[in-house]
Parts: C-alpha cells; structure tokens; sequence
C-alpha cells in the first residue's frame, strides 16, 4: 500500500513540474505584458547559420546536380542495350564481324564503341583463339580511358561529401570564436547575447553532416552501379567473342566430343 502511494505521489509531482516547465514562458510573457516572439522556420534554420551557409548550400546545389546527372547517365540503355548486344552477338555467330563492327560504330553506347574499338583487332588467321590477347588488351584500353571520364563525375560527389563537414567544421570554429568574444566583451555569460554565435556554431554543424552522409551513400552508390554496367559491357563482348570461335571451331570442337562410349 504505501508503495503504491509513493508511485503515484511521484507521478503526480512529475505531471506538476512538467505542466510549470511548459507553461512558465507563457505565463511570464503575460506578466511582463510582451507577446513571444516567432521566428520564421528560415532565419531559424538556415539564416542563423552565418555565411558559412553560403558554401554549404552550394554543396547541397553541387549533390544534388551529380545526383541528377549521374543518374541519368549511368543507365542500361545507353551502355549495354538488349537490342543492340543480340543483334551483334547474332552478326558474330554468322562470323560477319565486319558487320558487327559497323553496326557497333553506328551506336554511341558504351557496348557499341567498345564492341567498334576492339574487334578490329581480330585476326581471322588465328582460328583457335581468333587473336584473343590483342582483342582483350584493346578492351582493356577502352576501359581504362573511359573510367576516367565516367569516374570522375561520380568523383565529385566524394569530394563534396568530404568537403560538407569540414564546412560544418569551420563555422562551428567561427561560431565558438564569435561566442567567447562576446564573452571577454560583456565580461557575463548572458544566454541572449550568446545564442547568435550557438546558432552558427550549431547550423553549420548540423547541415554539413545532413548534406554529407547522403552524399556517400549515393557516391557508393553510383560506383557500384557504374562497375556493374562496365562488367556487363565487357561480358558482352567476351561471349561476343566466345560465339564467333566456337562457329569458327564447331567441326574441331565437336569432333572431341564422343558420341558415346564403346561397351
């Protein structure tokens, strides 16, 4: 019985200093005759910051703009198409690579110019591999210089998701610096005169980590996403390859497989 009492004792008390800690301010500017007075959710949020808020908000603009581009580039259709890798895989099982490499050369997808850049280095007098080595070195070629372009696109995103917390960084140093030269001004620590410096010290902090951590994610994103593509691309043009010597080669290739087996 008495624990039960001492619970709801406690209960009470906690609803009386919670119900005096939210109507306090109110009350207190009814004493005092003055209405409070409401911000705006911007000057709140963003304004506060100080112009450290420039530079990251041009961070956030700079995200956003990759985010979009890449997006858009990084898609099947433009690097490995289904129509465009049937209908070359269909001209190599026919053994017409000049055909291929026209159609390819025709197509500016990622497939096509790698398909345009590459299978020229096919050498028909070779009919076991077809010149196998020089065709997977030309490929490698155009991975290496193409990467450099795509990647470096994807790139920036890291740098902005590096860049946006130091941005933070440097206007909560600023803030800090603004708050302890109020402090050696006013000689006391009064909570209005400090709350302008907080709020850059807070803000810029706050949205320098909020523009970073989606940054990384979509940077992982895309790079992976661009890798995928890139290895279907240079799958296609192997089993390309594979369906030509495997037409070149079908009576030696055949002839090594048993039709069955003596009793």
């Amino acid at each position: 019985m008495i624990q039960k009492f001492a619970n709801r004792s406690a209960q009470v008390t906690a609803t009386v200093v919670t119900t005096i800690l939210l109507t306090a301010p109110a009350l207190f500017a009814q004493g005092t005759g003055k209405a409070p007075v409401k911000e705006s959710m911007l000057k709140v949020w963003v304004l506060d910051g100080g112009w450290t808020m420039i530079f990251i908000f041009a961070a956030i603009i700079g995200f956003i703009a990759l985010t979009i581009y890449n997006f858009m580039t990084l898609t099947k259709a433009k690097y490995c198409p289904s129509d465009l890798r049937a209908a070359l895989t269909e001209h190599m099982r026919n053994c017409r690579v000049r055909s291929a490499i026209e159609l390819a050369a025709s197509h500016p997808s990622y497939l096509g110019r790698m398909v345009a850049y590459s299978l020229p280095n096919i050498d028909a007098t070779q009919t076991e591999d077809l010149g196998r080595d020089h065709v997977e070195d030309a490929m490698a070629d155009f991975t290496v210089n193409e990467n450099r372009k795509v990647m470096t696109w994807i790139n920036f995103l890291s740098v902005i998701a590096q860049a946006s917390p130091m941005l933070g960084l440097l206007g909560t140093v600023i803030g800090m610096v603004g708050a302890f030269g109020t402090l050696k001004v006013s000689g006391s620590a009064d909570p209005s005169l400090l709350a302008g410096d907080i709020s850059v010290a807070l803000l810029t902090t706050l949205w320098g980590l909020i523009n970073a951590i989606p940054t990384i994610v979509v940077f992982y994103i895309l790079k992976n996403r661009f890798n995928n593509l890139q290895a279907e691309c240079v799958h296609a043009c192997e089993e390309m390859l594979n369906t030509a010597l495997a037409t070149v080669n079908a009576d030696t290739l055949y002839a090594k497989i048993p039709e069955g087996l003596a009793v």
